[in-house]
Parts: C-alpha cells; sequence; structure tokens
C-alpha cells in the first residue's frame, strides 16, 4: 500500500508556508504605504536653511570629488574639514547626485528611502517581542502615523537618517537571542548609528540594548560567540574613526567624538533648562496627538507585565532614552525620534488588550474626553480656515482630522472597537493629504 498514513507534517508544513506568506504581505503593504507616505512631493518646500543647506553643499562638493580621494572619508566644507557629523549621510546623499541631478528631490530621497525600510524593521522588531501578529500591526500604525517620524522623516538630516539603523539594530538585537549569527548584523547597525549620529547616540543605544538583554536573557551576556558578533559588525565604525589617529590628524574625530557627546553633558542650569523644556514639551504634546492618550495606557499596561519579554524592551528604551533627553539642557525636537517607536510598541500593545478584551468592559473616559477635545479643536480650526479663505488643501486636511477624531470619539463612548480603525485609516489619509500640500513643513 502505497497510501499515507499520517499527514500532520505536511499539515504544518503547509500551515508554515501560509504563515510566511500573510508575513511577507503584510510587510509588502507596509513598505508600499511608507513609500508613499515619505517619497512623495519631497521638492516642496525647497530645502530647509541650515542643516539641509549645508548638508546639500557638503555633499554637492563632494559628488564632484573621485572616490577613491581622501575626501570621500573626511568631507569638506569650504578649505576646511567638515567634522559636524559623521559622514555616511553626505555619502548617500553625494552617491544620488551622481546618478542623478542635483535637486531638492535628489538631496532628500536617501533620507527619505531609509525611512520608508525603517517601517517594515520596526514590524519586525514587534513581531520578535510580542506573541501575536496583531499587536506589531496595531505598533506598526502607530509609528506610520506619528507626525514627526514622518516630517522629519523626509528631510535630509541626519536625525531621521539614523532611525533606519536604530531599527535594525534594535530587530537583530532581539533575533540574536535566538541566533548568535545575528549579533554580527547588531553591531553593523550599530556602526551605522556612529557613522551617521555620532558616537553619544550609538553609545546610548547600545545601552538600552545591554540593559534589555541583562534583564531578559542575562546567558547572552556570558557569550564569547555573542560578544564577537558584535565586535565584528562595529569594525567598519571602528575604522573610521580610528584612521585619523593612525595618519595624524586625531584632531577630526576628536572634535566629532566632543560634538556627538554634547548634549548629553550639557549645561543643566535651571534656568536655561526650564527654559528649554517649555517649548520641547509642547512639541511634543502637540504633534503626538492622538496617539498620546494610549501611549501611558500602554507604559501603565507594560510595568503591570513587566516580567514579559516586550514590556522589559518598551521599559528599557522609553526609561534610558527619556531620561537621557531629561539630561540635555536645551533639547531639540528631533532628538524625540528615536524614543517614539518605543512608545508605538506601547500603544500597539494597549489598543491591542483593548481588541481582545470582553465587549462589556468600558473604555477610560480620557479617551473620550480627549478624543472629544481634539474633535472640536479640528472643528474650530476647519471654521477658522474657512472664514480666512484660506488654501483648499488646509481645508480638507483639516476637515479630515476632525472627521477622524469627532467619529473616533463617538466609536469610543459607544465602545465600538471599529475607533482602532477610524484612528489608523484617518490618521494615515490626514498626513498623506498634508505631505501632498507645502505645509507640511511645520515648526
Amino acid at each position: 500500500m502505497n497510501r499515507q498514513t499520517f499527514i500532520w507534517g505536511r499539515s504544518e508544513s503547509r500551515i508554515r508556508k501560509t504563515q510566511r506568506w500573510v508575513e511577507r504581505m503584510w510587510m509588502f503593504g507596509l513598505l508600499l504605504a511608507a513609500l508613499l507616505l515619505f517619497c512623495m512631493n519631497l521638492d516642496s518646500p525647497p530645502l530647509l536653511n541650515g542643516s539641509e543647506q549645508t548638508i546639500h553643499q557638503v555633499a554637492g562638493e563632494l559628488s564632484t570629488t573621485p572616490l577613491a580621494s581622501w575626501q570621500w572619508f573626511y568631507p569638506r566644507f569650504g578649505d576646511k574639514s567638515y567634522v559636524e557629523n559623521p559622514p555616511l549621510l553626505y555619502w548617500l546623499i553625494a552617491l544620488a547626485y551622481k546618478t542623478g541631478n542635483d535637486s531638492t528631490w535628489i538631496t532628500r530621497l536617501p533620507t527619505a528611502i531609509l525611512s520608508t525600510l525603517s517601517v517594515p524593521l520596526f514590524y519586525g522588531i514587534g513581531r520578535e517581542i510580542f506573541p501575536s501578529r496583531q499587536n506589531a500591526l496595531f505598533s506598526s500604525f502607530i509609528y506610520l502615523t506619528v507626525l514627526p517620524i514622518v516630517q522629519y522623516g523626509r528631510l535630509a538630516i541626519a536625525d531621521s537618517t539614523v532611525l533606519c539603523f536604530v531599527m535594525l539594530m534594535m530587530f537583530c538585537l532581539l533575533r540574536s537571542r535566538r541566533d548568535f549569527r545575528w549579533a554580527l548584523a547588531a553591531g553593523f547597525g550599530l556602526a551605522l548609528i556612529c557613522l551617521t549620529q555620532g558616537i553619544g547616540l550609538g553609545f546610548l543605544l547600545l545601552a538600552i540594548g545591554l540593559i534589555f538583554i541583562a534583564w531578559d536573557t542575562p546567558r547572552l551576556l556570558r557569550s564569547s560567540y555573542w560578544w564577537l558578533g558584535w565586535v565584528l559588525g562595529l569594525i567598519p565604525g571602528l575604522v573610521w574613526y580610528t584612521l585619523p589617529w593612525i595618519d595624524g590628524q586625531g584632531f577630526l574625530t576628536a572634535n566629532l567624538i566632543k560634538a556627538s557627546l554634547q548634549p548629553f553633558w550639557h549645561s543643566l542650569e535651571i534656568k536655561s533648562t526650564l527654559a528649554g523644556y517649555d517649548d520641547y514639551l509642547w512639541d511634543f504634546l502637540k504633534f503626538s496627538v492622538p496617539w498620546l492618550l494610549f501611549w501611558s495606557y500602554g507604559l501603565g499596561l507594560a510595568w503591570t507585565h513587566r516580567n514579559w519579554g516586550w514590556a522589559k524592551f518598551v521599559l528599557v528604551w522609553t526609561i534610558v532614552y527619556g531620561g537621557a533627553v531629561c539630561l540635555m539642557g536645551s533639547p531639540l525636537p528631533e532628538y524625540s525620534l528615536p524614543i517614539y517607536p518605543a512608545l508605538a510598541l506601547a500603544g500597539g500593545a494597549q489598543l491591542a488588550a483593548v481588541w481582545n478584551s470582553p465587549r462589556s468592559q468600558s473604555y477610560p473616559r480620557l479617551w473620550v474626553l480627549g478624543l472629544g477635545v481634539m474633535g472640536l479643536g479640528a472643528i474650530a480650526a476647519t471654521l477658522y480656515f474657512l472664514l480666512a479663505a484660506s488654501e483648499s488643501v488646509v481645508l480638507v486636511i483639516s476637515s479630515s482630522v476632525a472627521l477622524t477624531f469627532a467619529i473616533a470619539a463617538i466609536l469610543v463612548a459607544r465602545r465600538d472597537l471599529q475607533f482602532i480603525f477610524i484612528l489608523f485609516w484617518g490618521m494615515y489619509v490626514s498626513v498623506l493629504l498634508l505631505m501632498t500640500s507645502p505645509h507640511w513643513v511645520m515648526s
């Protein structure tokens, strides 16, 4: 008889193939949604004065230099070595200039592509720490619709470029808990962070990763293979930082190291700190709506379940990085970018918990009140723009936001779970409409 008696092996294989296909479809869908959000209308408005203009000039001068030139390792601005930032962003933009014309769209394109890639990487982080796909999807939708991430992710600045490498490092760090070989990729991600933003941020993120591992999987800290992977991955960054010392030009990296660490040892005078934090906190609160309502409850949920891996990861990331920002004398809005992924994970976990809770369970009154106030504020803004005869695109954006918040508030009051999808879809459409206008760069 050739009849097969046992079929569960084939069934399990088929289930695994189906699961992999579903994962790829979700990642592809998130990639397309992010590509549309980050890459459209990049050439309006023109490059901002300050960081974008300087990066444009440094990368433009670099693009006219032969690839074998020492200047590619250490870019110059005019007749002096430029040591304000590490060179990775300049390399990417200069290579883009060599393949295309020198334009605003080309200048911002490398950063926009890296910001796009950060979304599926973030989804991968969610799949590593959460037991279900639902938590990872909710977190990814929040991450994709946080306005500062989208706004800064479209600008040619190092603060947004580094976010993709942060996602890469954290994803590989989580994977290395099951396979030591991923430590090599995690170290390489850390090297890319140091080559983009400096060793200050690199050391801070490394500290976050090591504290989490010490709490969650301490056996890794005793593995020589795990540490070897980190060291091998860090080689590109170590080479770039040590080569000038060998060549007798140590002042280059010395000045760069000082510049990258300066925000963390900034003077902590009370007056300057309070003055700096007034604007910083206002910007953080203003541009975090509506997800700020759910982040606070998500962090509370993480504290309640702090014996779980995802909760440890979120708490360590939020507390350590948030504490570092508090130590900065005058933090800038873009300094908040690396903390938004941790908050998005917390918010996604909270929304997933609500989705899986009994239908009779009531929602926090703060959600109804907060969404209602946001909706009324958006309606008032729409009426103001209408009376002021503003541009039609501004009216459409304001109306979209008002409709999203108002419907979500009503659904939360009725304990209808559809408010989650209304918020996700409404926020995505509203942010997308904003990106199609010339007003997407806001202060």
